[in-house]
């Protein structure tokens, strides 16, 4: 594994890769630094990746060492099914490695997964109850659209975990890991990064909710129904807008996430 210097050293630039790839780069470099900004990361660990245009056996992921505070387009590393690093400066961790290539192979259309292990939502696949109840407008955006794997069995340092979690992820977006965090998954980086960022606002404001003691007051199955129809048409927009605004953010205060 390379050195923390040599990982963080600039590799490819925007003019000797395709202007598509810099672009997933740029986007993926944001959304791990956001991922810092708002206290989702956990120190080297935890992990995001984006599949290759054209290629769903090879992926954008950062190299294990590097924090989400430091990773820039550049320092991004592409890694095959296999783990090989085929592009950039050192290695992926390795249950980034097996969850990542497993649903990036089972699920072609998961361009970009986001595994990490946020406050409020990894305090929900903590309790017994572990189902988000639909408490407020937020939570409608998930109404009947989130996976729990109620099983633990410790790290996933295997391609099977990896398959098992592919499996239980089925034909959903997201999935509450339980006792662990949880995997986002999108046809677009703005898209899963639009998904995590609600889905730990939602636990955050149900977590208030149940923390303050009081009865919740659930919205019933087909108001939540109806609402999450109507956030759906607005949903493609919202993301791109989104992650944009977000961007300009960076832009004025880190501008290095897109070099």
């Amino acid at each position: 594994m390379g050195t923390a210097i040599s990982m963080l050293e600039r590799k490819p630039t925007a003019l000797e890769i395709s202007a598509v790839e810099w672009q997933l780069r740029v986007d993926l470099a944001a959304v791990h630094r956001l991922a810092n900004r708002f206290g989702w990361d956990d120190s080297i660990y935890n992990h995001f990746s984006c599949a290759l245009p054209g290629n769903a056996d090879r992926f954008l992921v950062k190299a294990h060492g590097l924090l989400m505070s430091e990773i820039t387009a550049s320092n991004l590393i592409v890694v095959d099914q296999d783990g090989n690093t085929v592009a950039g400066a050192g290695t992926v961790e390795l249950s980034a490695l097996h969850i990542h290539a497993a649903i990036h192979k089972g699920n072609p259309e998961a361009v970009c997964i986001l595994h990490v292990h946020p406050p409020y939502s990894t305090w929900l696949t903590s309790i017994k109850d572990n189902r988000l109840k639909m408490v407020n407008q937020n939570s409608c955006r998930f109404y009947n659209n989130i996976a729990y794997d109620d099983h633990y069995g410790g790290l996933a340092v295997a391609r099977e975990e990896g398959k098992r979690m592919r499996a239980a992820l089925g034909n959903k977006r997201v999935m509450l890991h339980a006792n662990h965090g949880v995997t986002v998954l999108g046809s677009t980086i703005e898209g899963a990064f639009y998904d995590l960022y609600y889905l730990e606002v939602v636990c955050k404001e149900y977590f208030l909710v149940v923390s303050s003691g009081q009865a919740p007051r659930l919205i019933p199955d087909e108001t939540a129904r109806l609402s999450s129809e109507q956030i759906a048409d607005e949903w493609e927009e919202g993301a791109d807008l989104t992650l944009k605004a977000w961007k300009r953010t960076l832009d004025r205060e880190c501008s290095d996430y897109a070099t």
